[in-house]
């Protein structure tokens, strides 16, 4: 079995704890090398067999090397996605993927002039709630869907206090509706229209802290909200169907886990608990009344490294389409400009 060889650039939370503990699970996927300016193992430990490096070139000149995983502050994504690419090496670029729209249909064409891929880290495709929602909508027992609810929550008002002035880089919308906006996305696609509220809560000038978006198909809308200020979270996802309800209260728990260094390694990694299962409320064919408990899909990160591998090994097509990319890009960059200047979709 060939398999696919992998460098980071980047040492840090995101490669650590986002990507490293799914990439080194498969046995197709092979870690060489770990670039960063500093090498420090302080926090996040050395992991036998990978080679650490201060010089990027280690990975620029090595023609092993496969796919480059850009893991860095989101500013760089760019210039840096071109610099690999140019390079002659397929890039898998961490969430928000730029900026701009223009700068995403830029390193997309590069890419295919280059003959090379890059791809966007959408992991959260792979969330036990939202593989769970799928598995509720297309059982049929909601019925027509008329309105889906996704929330992703935070009660930490220090992060926007401590933002004395707006940026984009450091926008809540650019940093969290990068996951949930993907996730409607790769399931309902493109929008007829879509409605934006992006506001800073503590102030004209200050951090973008809570976004509610709302996109619309035909009769359905699905709304995308979160905010930084709530003590108490909203469900997960709530589905609303012509025939009842399904309420998921808690998001998935890889994340939980992988904050408290409990790894993919554990069986029991990331595995709802019954008492995290959500609430299917209906009524069936005969207007009988049910209540029952759905049992969670189990999420799994790793599933955006086996994509790449079919992609890159086995050319395969992409898991995270272009088109979608750059559509989020496009709802991204018109959603700031409600605080920025005044946007249209």
């Amino acid at each position: 079995m060939k398999k696919m060889t992998v460098a980071y650039i980047g040492n840090g939370k995101s490669a650590n704890r986002y990507h490293l503990p799914f990439s080194l699970k498969l046995n197709n996927i092979k870690v060489k090398t770990i670039y960063a300016r500093h090498i420090e193992h302080d926090i996040w430990k050395e992991i036998p067999g990978i080679k650490y490096t201060t010089d990027i070139n280690d990975i620029y000149q090595d023609q092993e090397i496969d796919l480059v995983v850009l893991s860095v502050p989101a500013a760089a994504h760019y210039q840096l996605a071109k610099d690999v690419l140019n390079h002659g090496k397929n890039v898998l670029v961490e969430k928000p993927f730029t900026e701009t729209e223009a700068q995403a249909k830029e390193l997309f064409k590069l890419a295919d002039d280059l003959g090379l891929l890059i791809q966007c880290y959408q992991n959260r495709r792979y969330d036990s709630d939202f593989l769970t929602v799928q598995k509720v909508i297309e059982s049929n027992k909601l019925g027509d869907i008329l309105e889906v609810e996704s929330a992703y929550d935070y009660f930490r008002p220090y992060v926007p206090e401590n933002e004395k002035e707006f940026s984009i880089g450091h926008s809540y919308l650019y940093g969290h509706a990068c996951h949930t906006l993907d996730q409607v996305i790769s399931y309902f696609g493109k929008a007829d229209s879509v409605h934006y509220d992006v506001r800073q809560l503590l102030g004209k000038g200050r951090m973008n802290d809570y976004f509610d978006i709302d996109m619309y198909y035909g009769v359905m809308k699905v709304s995308v909200k979160s905010s930084y200020f709530r003590l108490v979270p909203r469900p997960s996802f709530t589905i609303y169907g012509k025939k009842g309800v399904f309420v998921k209260e808690t998001m998935d728990r890889q994340e939980i886990d992988l904050k408290h260094f409990y790894m993919p390694d554990h069986s029991d990694f990331g595995i709802d608990r019954p008492k995290d299962y959500g609430t299917l409320t209906y009524l069936d064919d005969n207007n009988n009344y049910h209540q029952e408990k759905v049992v969670s899909e189990i999420g799994d990160y790793s599933r955006v490294y086996q994509g790449l591998y079919n992609a890159i090994i086995k050319g395969q097509p992409k898991t995270v389409k272009d088109s979608e990319t750059i559509y989020q890009m496009h709802l991204l960059e018109n959603g700031i400009k409600q605080i920025t200047s005044e946007g249209e979709d």
